[in-house]
């Protein structure tokens, strides 16, 4: 287990490094996080490296026993480096060139990207390939961050051009008929021919759209995957990972695909930021948790952890007294086995000079300090459980073209993807239990119940292995607008909804519609939901059964002849389609009787409070956690305000 802080020496004195090092020491640190935005400290004129600055601040590093996460410097490209190469900037969609200043200002598809930071990379990895003391190199910084997945520069043009040429094996005409283009006159006789899809009247075809969110994700794969393949070539045994932000699920890149190629996945970790008035809700912190674990499906670390308020321009809500203690206790019950605090002290230049740190600009020990001191005191005694994995009965299943397909076409304007996904969640962690979310080609083995929300491109193989998943005696989950479209981002003629999936389901959808604010509709309960009674809104679909049993019908004029949920039978398992968006009680009644039907284990606590388990060959360990701010008793034990509490757990934790 690696305990630090996220140290950045070339932005101080240098004279400060002892003390500040002494003091990284007397934290209970054993590892700093360094050099991530540091290029022109190693290279400050091109193809002249210098490492000197950080071989002297790893010498004293080690000269106390910590150890080194060293990041490639890529996400701040130098000065010169932009003055020499302007390409290398990337564009926003009206053409306009973003200004060097910034950060992640670089084009993915710029080839002087790739050469000066292969440059870079190379020779860091040359000089640092025998350090012993480097146990994990971070490669880039955010990847996607920001915006910066987007760029409209002529060279991402020709890119995607070439990216569309490869896919259609150079047959424009094949093109062609994918995309429908004698829609609209929209025919190419070239690739050449093909635009960005930028702002034009009315809207691009959706299947351009969708290969354009395909390319721009691929873009920062192929980034991430050179720089790791890159640090292997010279150090084979590199331990290689990369720090993620918040809202991965939104970005235009694909943070699973990015994941398969590192070792493990990090994360950074924000409950709060600028212009926020209060942190997010516990639930939703949980949910960015449980994605990163689900990236790889595998604990991860924490390489920036809030201790002090956060903002670039607008100063954010500060934790209260050991809230952020809390919040990195909450990482560790979902998952994280190393953890870095951002950052040692808040800058006093620069963008993050209201990014406040363990220390603030006047260097004095206050709470912060001894706050990260006391956490880390305390969670060392817990290092050999925490790296235990977390098994989840539940996985909650996404797919990166099903998300792009509704930044494409909305459909409804109540509807957010990522929202519908959190409403599942949060049944399961105001229950305790442990849930994965995870992408649409991860390894199902060892679940029970599978929840697809708005999966609404079907793809042949991967439904395969759900109905193979159901057959064997799990329970999946369909929502409304799962299984579309094509893979192409098309509906497909001739074939009923669910694609590929209605006789399997035992449904078909015969009319679909998106409500907004104000436009609720009853929903009444048959069979075993007989007497449950709510609303329903968002979207509907209306569903006619063939041989599945009717759970709710939908209850006002004109479509009381329609399922609204529905449950199938297996071999051995279920399959449930969940036809529009439910009040949270009879949602909850509902995924309470399949989580009964796959004997999945529930615990309700105090509300507020987060009850974690693990366990292993020498037993287990029970993680209680107050995210309230105020006292509170649960299950006997008195827990402080953001107070949290582990105590032995017998056995291998909770079956």
């Amino acid at each position: 287990m690696f305990l630090g802080v996220d140290y950045y020496p070339e932005q101080w004195d240098p004279d400060l490094l002892e003390e500040d090092l002494d003091n990284i020491c007397e934290l209970g640190c054993n590892a700093i996080r360094i050099a991530e935005f540091a290029w022109h400290r190693m290279e400050k004129t091109e193809g002249q490296y210098d490492f000197s600055f950080f071989d002297h601040v790893i010498q004293r590093a080690k000269a106390r026993g910590l150890s080194i996460v060293m990041g490639t410097p890529t996400a701040t490209i130098p000065a010169w480096l932009a003055k020499k190469h302007p390409d290398i900037l990337s564009e926003f969609e009206d053409g306009t060139k973003r200004v060097f200043g910034g950060r992640h200002v670089y084009c993915f598809n710029s080839s002087a990207l790739y050469r000066y930071s292969e440059g870079i990379i190379r020779a860091m990895a040359e000089h640092y390939k025998d350090e012993k003391a480097i146990v994990a190199w971070q490669i880039d910084n955010e990847l996607g961050h920001e915006g910066s997945d987007m760029c409209w520069c002529p060279q991402c043009r020709e890119a995607f051009r070439a990216y569309l040429r490869e896919k259609f094996h150079g047959d424009i005409q094949a093109l062609n008929d994918t995309y429908g283009t004698a829609f609209w006159s929209q025919e190419y006789n070239d690739f050449d021919e093909i635009p960005l899809p930028a702002a034009t009247i009315t809207t691009h075809n959706p299947a351009l759209r969708l290969d354009w969110e395909r390319f721009r994700s691929e873009s920062v794969v192929r980034f991430a995957a050179f720089q790791a393949d890159l640090l292997r070539e010279i150090i084979p045994d590199a331990v290689v990972m990369h720090d993620f932000c918040g809202g991965g699920l939104g970005k235009h890149a694909d943070y699973s695909a990015i994941a398969r190629h590192l070792d493990f996945a990090a994360y950074n970790n924000y409950p709060v930021w600028g212009g926020q008035p209060e942190p997010l809700a516990p639930n939703e912190i949980a949910f960015g948790l449980d994605y990163i674990r689900g990236l790889k499906q595998q604990n991860f670390w924490i390489t920036e952890a809030i201790m002090g308020a956060q903002g670039h321009d607008i100063t954010g809500f500060s934790p209260r007294p050991n809230q952020a203690k809390m919040w990195a206790y909450q990482s560790m019950a979902r998952g994280c086995e190393s953890l870095f605090f951002f950052r040692y002290r808040g800058a006093t230049k620069g963008a993050e000079q209201f990014c406040y740190g363990v220390l603030d600009a006047d260097n004095v020990k206050r709470r912060k300090f001894y706050e990260v001191q006391r956490f880390f005191q305390d969670i060392k005694a817990y290092g050999k459980a925490l790296e235990t994995p977390i098994s989840s009965r539940v996985a909650i299943v996404y797919d990166y073209d099903s998300l792009a397909s509704f930044r494409i076409q909305r459909q409804s304007v109540t509807l957010d993807c990522e929202g519908e996904m959190k409403k599942y969640h949060k049944f399961f962690y105001d229950r305790n239990v442990p849930v994965d979310v995870i992408p649409a080609d991860s390894d199902l083995t060892g679940y029970h119940l599978l929840i697809l929300p708005q999966m609404i491109v079907a793809k042949p193989e991967f439904q395969k292995k759900l109905m193979e998943f159901a057959q064997r005696g799990g329970t999946v989950v369909l929502t409304y607008r799962d299984f579309v479209k094509d893979t192409d981002n098309n509906l497909v003629l001739g074939r009923q909804i669910p694609v590929g999936f209605d006789d399997f389901a035992g449904v078909c959808v015969v009319e679909t519609e998106s409500l907004q604010q104000g436009q609720e509709f009853p929903v009444t309960g048959e069979g075993e939901l007989s007497g449950v009674r709510g609303v329903g809104g968002i979207f509907r679909d209306m569903l006619e059964t063939r041989d599945a049993q009717v759970l709710l019908r939908y209850d006002d004029e004109f479509y009381r002849d329609y399922a609204a949920a529905t449950r199938k039978g297996q071999k051995d398992g279920w399959v449930y389609y969940l036809g529009c968006g439910l009040e949270e009680a009879v949602l909850e009644r509902l995924l309470e009787k399949i989580a009964a039907e796959q004997n999945i284990p529930m615990e309700r606590s105090t509300p507020g409070v987060e009850v974690a388990y693990w366990g292993g060959p020498e037993g287990g360990i029970r993680m209680v956690i107050n995210h309230n701010a105020r006292q509170v008793v649960h299950d006997g034990e008195t827990l402080e305000p953001f107070g949290c509490r582990i105590t032995p757990w017998p056995g291998q934790g909770r079956s």
